[in-house]
Formats: structure tokens, sequence, C-alpha cells
């Protein structure tokens, strides 16, 4: 079998502190810690060092202790972010975001994206859905609290993910490729879309690309899966067998989509300037999907 590599923002170094998340000297005995390290940002992009590491640095005088939350540990140290107050539209990627993206080592990506989804999930969340009182930071970061003492209804709420499915439709070994008008000249990736409640894996695949591309899948293989913090998804990635190629875009979502050899993938994957396409980036699970599929 291939070694391939791990989808992007996957392989984190972090040890997650979930037994320790609840007691408050634990946090408090860490924020004291000469070791302890806190996430540079700008917005929500990462500061960027030397070798494409995340930049981390110590406490000092100016770093507020309020609303922080406790990613875990690397390499034993503990390791903070700022819950900050976010105005930028958390599923778009600037072009500073991109850049840095395309810098970061696997692992520090990794990182990243945990505290990307949990800066983002905070800053989306200030009230309780279910009575519409003001939440407060609890668990270390963790989760929020419909605080009783303003009034709340005492629920506790957790950080989630959406799911989304993400695939090739795959006939007489040539698969399918779409566009979106806003993407770059030439991208071209793997169809998507969210799972919908009360449905499984297999059934999403199957109704998106029926209702993006008019295909019918027969037979659906799950390949992997992915964080990504766009805002906050699991990209469940998967290639589907269909009926026909015969295709019925949905030019809402699909600006154009084509069919293409194992050889002119791995032309697009190797950055031949003759190929019919230009891949996603390596970071994205559609390139992992097809470098998997092509090999």
């Amino acid at each position: 079998m291939p070694n391939f590599a791990p989808p992007g923002f996957t392989g984190s170094p972090l040890v997650r502190l979930d037994h320790e998340r609840e007691h408050r000297e634990y946090f408090a005995k860490h924020l004291t810690n000469p070791a302890a390290r806190l996430l540079r940002l700008d917005g929500l992009t990462p500061d960027i060092v030397d070798g494409g590491r995340l930049g981390w640095h110590p406490f000092g005088d100016g770093d507020s202790q309020d609303d922080l939350a406790l990613l875990g540990l690397i390499d034993s140290e503990p390791h903070f972010v700022p819950l900050l107050k976010i105005r930028e539209d958390s599923s778009q990627r600037s072009a500073a975001m991109n850049a840095a993206l395309n810098l970061l080592v696997p692992e520090d990506a990794a990182t990243y994206a945990i505290a990307r989804c949990l800066i983002d999930w905070h800053a989306r969340h200030p009230f309780c859905p279910r009575c519409g009182t003001k939440t407060r930071v609890i668990r270390s970061g963790w989760a929020r609290l419909c605080d009783p003492a303003t009034g709340g209804c005492k629920a506790e709420h957790f950080p989630r993910t959406d799911p989304v499915v993400i695939m090739l439709a795959e006939h007489e070994e040539r698969i399918l490729v779409g566009r979106q008008k806003s993407w770059p000249a030439g991208r071209y990736s793997a169809l998507a879309g969210f799972v919908e409640v009360g449905e499984s894996i297999e059934e999403a695949v199957a109704r998106e690309l029926f209702e993006e591309a008019g295909v019918v899948a027969t037979e659906v293989r799950y390949v992997a899966s992915q964080p990504w913090p766009f805002p906050s998804q699991l990209m469940i990635a998967c290639i589907a067998k269909v009926r026909s190629p015969d295709l019925t875009l949905q030019v809402a979502e699909i600006e154009h989509a084509i069919w293409v050899t194992r050889d002119e993938v791995l032309a697009a994957l190797a950055g031949d300037p003759d190929a019919p396409f230009l891949p996603p980036p390596p970071y994205a699970i559609a390139n992992t999907l097809l470098t998997r599929w092509a090999d």
C-alpha cells in the first residue's frame, strides 16, 4: 500500500486535557507557569515565525488573562489561546490567511485549526440558544454556561463541528471535478455539501452529487476525514461510482465541471502547466482525495 501523507489540519502534537478542564486550580497554576505560551494572532490570522512554525510567546504585562482557553500541552508546556471578539467572516480566507496556511508545517497547522475553531465557536455563541441569556466561559475555555447567576437556565454548551461530505464521482476510470465562480482561474476540485439532519454519509454523498451534477451514485466508499476550520467543519472524503457520465449542473453552485483521467489528475497534482485544471491546495482534503484516487 502507498504511504500517503495524512490530510491537512491533522497530526497536532497537542495533548488535550479533558480530565483537567473542570479544575480552576489546574488552569490557574498553568497561567503562572513560566513555560506557558500564548498564541499570537492578528484577528484570526496566525503569526508565522521562521521555519513555518506558529508564533507563541510567554505571558507579558500587556496580555489579558481574561477569556482564555487552555488548548492543552505541547512538549509538557501549557499552550493558551485568547478567545477574541472577532468581527471578520470566519468562513472566508484572506490573502494573509492563505499565505500563512501555505507556510505552516503540518503539525502546527493542525494546532492552529483547533485554536481557530475554538475562538470562532465562542465568538458566535455569546447567548444561550435555549433561553437567550448571556453565557460565560467555563471548563478552561472548552464550554459555555448559561449562567443562573444572571437568570440563565444552567444549560452547558460545547463546541460543535458541522459534517460535510466531499466526494469524487467516478465513471469508467474518470472522475468528476467542478469549480465555483469565485475560485481562482482554472481551479477545479471535488464536489461537496453539508450533511443534513437525519441523513447518513452515503445518503448525503448521493444527494449532493445528484443535486449539483445530476449524476446517480451506485456505490459510495469512505476515504479519509479532515477538520476544516473555516469555520468549523469535519470534511468526510468519499469516492462514489455513478451510473452515467451525463451531467446536469446546478449552475448556482457549480460554474463548470469536467471528467478527467488518472494521468490528467497526476499532471495537475505535479503542477504541469499543460494539465487541464489547477488542483486545490495541499492542505485541503480535496487534494488528498485526488492524490489517493490517482495512486
